[in-house]
């Protein structure tokens, strides 16, 4: 490569140097320097390099609880958003065609025209004791129901996979639109039932796309706390809440920063322990 050539390339790359230096390298920077002081160095406080802040939040039993806790809330959201999310990706990808499917795509990308707030407090309503949930089962059940999902693990979950579910439609339908149909025509040509198609064809083309919305579900459902606050009550105390606190209402910048990085940390570890297969599943 000649020296001009080199420029160019450089000049082409700079923009996203700078956008990832401003929007990923600088928070992130700023974050581990908090984390590594006694106190927020806001005013006149005194404040001091130390690595204490890890250590309480590396020792503290109710600390591993809480991120255990969110790593298994996150894992059965991204369950849930996978179970859902593949026949809805398939019916708009491979069943419908012309407006019908643009009407569909309007419905699954409808969560992103409305503010979360609106979503997790429309939930709420509906999922309280007395609600539009309640009302409408007791409306055709011969027996009163009283369901007051409310301020449980299950409204969490519910809230959480409204949320997120559209980014596994998204990956999941660009994967199997990608498929050629001659694939297709030419296994059931060959004999193969739909069942075979879709297990041996179909999911493993799909795949890829699949294991992108589950890591674009997984990873901020992690770190959520918004949902988990509202919709489960003292049941949504998660790590993504506790880290919250401690900037909103404890005021100790230094181990919400601590614990935020323990916090990326382990999901990077769990994202390289998963990716030999997810490697393989995509290929």
């Amino acid at each position: 490569m000649t020296g001009t050539e080199r420029l160019r390339t450089l000049g082409l790359l700079a923009p996203a140097y700078v956008w990832l230096t401003v929007a990923v390298f600088l928070p992130l920077s700023a974050m581990a320097f908090f984390s590594l002081l006694t106190d927020v160095s806001f005013g006149d406080r005194d404040w001091s390099f130390t690595l204490a802040n890890y250590t309480q939040a590396l020792t503290n039993p109710t600390y591993a609880i809480l991120l255990w806790k969110s790593l298994r809330l996150a894992f059965w959201v991204t369950v849930w958003c996978v179970i859902l999310g593949f026949p809805c990706a398939y019916i708009l990808a491979r069943m419908i065609k012309g407006r019908s499917r643009e009407a569909l795509f309007l419905l699954v990308i409808l969560p992103f025209w409305s503010n979360a707030l609106v979503r997790v407090f429309s939930w709420a309503i509906v999922l309280r004791g007395n609600g539009v949930l309640d009302r409408a089962v007791n409306a055709v059940s011969p027996w009163e129901v009283k369901l007051n999902l409310m301020f449980s693990e299950t409204a969490m979950v519910i809230g959480l996979v409204h949320s997120y579910l559209p980014y596994v439609i998204l990956t999941t339908y660009l994967s199997l639109q990608a498929i050629d149909d001659t694939v297709i025509e030419a296994a059931r040509s060959l004999g193969a039932r739909f069942p075979r198609i879709l297990w041996r064809l179909i999911l493993p083309l799909a795949m890829p796309g699949l294991i992108a919305g589950a890591v674009l579900v997984f990873v901020p459902v992690v770190g959520s706390f918004m949902e988990p606050r509202l919709l489960g009550g003292r049941v949504g105390t998660t790590y993504g809440t506790l880290i919250e606190d401690q900037f909103v209402a404890v005021f100790n910048w230094p181990l919400g920063a601590a614990l935020s990085f323990i916090l990326l940390a382990v999901v990077l570890l769990i994202l390289a322990a998963a990716s030999p297969a997810l490697r393989r599943a995509a290929t």
